[in-house]
This record gives C-alpha cells, sequence and structure tokens, in this order.
C-alpha cells in the first residue's frame, strides 16, 4: 500500500507538471470550486494518509537518509503545487524545483520500501 502510494505521488508530480504547462499554453483559468478544489482535497487526503503510513515505516525501520522532517515537507510542497499547477502565474522556476524536490524525496522513500520489499522476500524464502 504504502509502496503504490508513493508510486501514485509520482505520478501526480508529474501530472501537475504537465497540467501546468497546458495551463499556460492553452491561456485558461479553472473553476476553483468545480475543478481545483476538488482536485486539491482528493490529493491532500491522500497525502495525509501516506504521511501518517510514512512516518510510522521511518520509526519502524530507520532508514539512514530518510527522516519525517522530510516526509512533512514532501507533503507540504506536494499540497501547493497540485493547487498551482492549475494556475498559469505560477512563477515557472520555483514551481519546477518544487516538484522536483518532492520527487527526489519520494524517488529516495522508494528505493528504501523497494529495498526492504526485497528484504522481506528473501526472510521468507529462507
Amino acid at each position: 500500500m504504502l509502496l503504490s502510494t508513493t508510486e501514485k505521488l509520482l505520478e501526480e508530480c508529474d501530472a501537475c507538471w504537465q497540467r501546468f504547462l497546458r495551463m499556460r499554453e492553452e491561456d485558461t483559468s479553472p473553476d476553483f470550486f468545480l475543478e481545483v478544489k476538488p482536485h486539491a482535497d482528493t490529493w491532500h487526503a491522500i497525502l495525509v494518509t501516506w504521511q501518517s503510513e510514512s512516518e510510522k515505516w521511518i520509526l519502524l525501520n530507520r532508514p539512514k537518509y530518510m527522516h519525517k522532517t522530510q516526509i512533512d515537507n514532501a507533503l507540504d510542497a506536494m499540497d501547493q503545487f497540485v493547487v498551482q499547477s492549475f494556475y498559469k502565474t505560477t512563477s515557472k522556476k520555483r514551481f519546477y524545483q518544487s516538484i522536483q524536490s518532492v520527487k527526489y524525496t519520494l524517488e529516495t522513500f522508494l528505493r528504501y520500501l523497494r529495498e526492504d520489499g526485497e528484504q522481506h522476500v528473501a526472510e521468507k524464502n529462507d
């Protein structure tokens, strides 16, 4: 569950970037209550659950280079850029950097999750 949710978050990072580029290209503004808020609320709920599960996993597994604050920061940044992706006036450079930062955290965490999964499979086979 945690692994697949982390993968979905990575996909949403890319989707946010594509949405942002499309909004700039089409020069449109979305309806906040019909488009932006429902999308942001859906992802916020996913992020909060992911944050809770991730922090439990970190406490249990104690990965060397992954900490609770990185999870918290990724959640905060992603909460922001999911909304910002709908608006063409968002600063392109800052938006891109924010997405890249979250993607780095998610990819690092994903590596730890996959390594842990491989260890559990190996332990079951022994």
